[in-house]
């Protein structure tokens, strides 16, 4: 069949694919960046159009003669996502149906019978009625918090757990939880694809552990060999309140872990087990809550994480937003900071470090400076350092490193990263190597485009800092790739 991914650059859209080819199928992707796929590993394999999931014309291009539509897109990180996500989900829907699709796959969260939803929950069960509410047979499934290398409720979890030996906990820390697997989801998703017309409707999908979200912190310490956590629960404690410490404490930014914080107030836990009517259980059975983790933390420690939830853009642009090379749409202001060093080390050695730059191998210059500003970015609300890489060495367009975003890697000569930082302004770094009579040219240029009068005291105002920072890492670089 042909089937279409919706959310393709997202953390689950982008394991979703390889698993549907591996099932035959053929695959088409829409993203409003395809930039952003051009390293993934199945890219040549698919088709791929730009397009955004709130455009009526876009919408129907990627939906030409196709089977299945995957809906996995969340506004998450807008302030008005539920509008977004709203108007979305009835432009795919009304879409679908003028295109003639034959089945239309959601995935959204597990809601609490009776209870009052979290807006984050409340959004994902509206998207839902919507897309079943059309005349193409959906099936919307519903998960709770999803275990996996690079998924942010474990990032959460796990960065909680390893840096807190006790913790002080709002009392909802005792409410049940359903957990399921990363590996599950994908089984459930790919095999929904075949279902027969005749079925739809929603289905909550889960491990085969219910626990307390305290459990399931002694199960990580147990299973990553921690001694034992001292957790305290308290009753003062709103989600909001939790949602500032996991900010200061994990790489979860507020803007994500709020909603995620608010959404384990109520119980998450499957209502039946109605999927296995329709799809089995896999071959080997529902992997626990232990396995689940053990196999995450087996992908990260051998650099095997194929999709992370910071691939998401988290204050990302619109298409339109302008580049680095058209400062004229903003009427042609843009402020540079260019540096040039010649080097005797090979360019392929220079590159090698330049490609590693971020994570633990930091930015070669005032490390302080560099977190101190992390730590402002976190406090109103941004991304911060914690993000880190995916890998150590290399890095793919798309994703995220630190408080930037690749925007655009040439190996072995040019990368470009754009800012995701709170800025008056867009900000990029332009990392570049040149070959030079056996040796190597650095070149490393800095760009902002102020916003308004702050933008313009902003740069004025860190223009006497550019010198130590930005000085300090052409210096750093190099020599680091000649003392190689």
């Amino acid at each position: 069949m042909r089937c279409v991914v919706f959310g393709a650059t997202g953390y689950i859209g982008g394991r979703l694919v390889p698993e549907l080819l591996g099932a035959g199928h053929r695959i088409r992707v829409m993203a409003r960046n395809t930039g952003k796929l051009a390293e993934a590993p199945w890219r040549d394999d698919v088709e791929v159009v730009c397009g955004d999931v709130t455009r009526a014309r876009d919408v129907a291009a990627a939906l030409t003669d196709a089977d299945v539509l995957y809906y996995l897109v969340h506004s998450l990180t807008r302030t008005d996502f539920d509008e977004v996500d709203r108007r979305a989900a009835e432009v795919v829907a009304t879409e679908a149906a003028r295109a003639g699709v034959r089945r239309i796959v959601y995935l959204g969260g597990i809601t609490a019978r009776g209870q009052r939803l979290s807006r984050h929950l409340a959004s994902r069960a509206e998207v839902g009625r919507i897309l079943l509410a059309g005349t193409v047979p959906a099936i919307a499934l519903q998960a709770a918090v999803i275990i996996g290398s690079g998924s942010a409720s474990f990032e959460m979890l796990r960065y909680l757990t390893e840096r807190l030996p006790v913790m002080v906990t709002p009392r909802w820390v005792r409410n049940r939880i359903q957990p399921i697997a990363v590996r599950d989801v994908l089984y459930y998703l790919a095999r929904a694809a075949e279902l027969p017309g005749d079925v739809f409707g929603t289905f909550d999908i889960g491990g085969p552990d219910v626990l307390s979200y305290t459990r399931m912190m002694h199960a990580y310490a147990a299973v990553a060999e921690l001694p034992p956590r001292v957790i305290i629960p308290v009753p003062v404690l709103t989600p909001w309140l939790s949602a500032q410490w996991v900010n200061l404490v994990t790489p979860v930014p507020k803007a994500i872990a709020v909603p995620l914080m608010e959404s384990l107030v109520n119980d998450v836990v499957c209502a039946d087990h109605a999927i296995a009517q329709h799809i089995p259980d896999p071959p080997n059975g529902l992997t626990g809550y232990r396995r689940a983790v053990e196999l995450a933390l087996a992908k990260i420690r051998n650099l095997d994480v194929p999709t992370r939830w910071s691939d998401a853009d988290q204050f990302g642009t619109e298409p339109s937003a302008p580049l680095r090379t058209d400062p004229e749409w903003s009427g042609g202001s843009l402020y540079t900071d260019q540096r040039e060093r010649r080097s005797s080390a090979d360019p392929a050695r220079l590159w090698a470090v330049i490609e590693a730059i971020g994570g633990d191998h930091g930015w070669y210059s005032f490390p302080l400076a560099w977190s101190l500003r992390g730590w402002i970015d976190r406090l109103t609300g941004g991304v911060g350092l914690r993000r880190g890489r995916r890998d150590p060495h290399r890095l793919r367009a798309g994703e995220a490193l630190d408080w930037w975003r690749v925007e655009r890697i040439e190996r072995p000569r040019v990368l470009l990263l754009r800012a995701e930082m709170r800025l008056p302004g867009r900000a990029w770094l332009e990392l570049r190597v040149d070959q030079d009579n056996g040796g190597a040219v650095y070149r490393q240029c800095a760009l902002f485009e102020p916003h308004g009068l702050a933008g313009h005291l902003y740069w004025k105002a860190i223009s006497p800092f550019h010198a130590i920072v930005f000085g300090g890492m052409t210096r750093n670089i190099t020599g680091t790739a000649e003392a190689a």
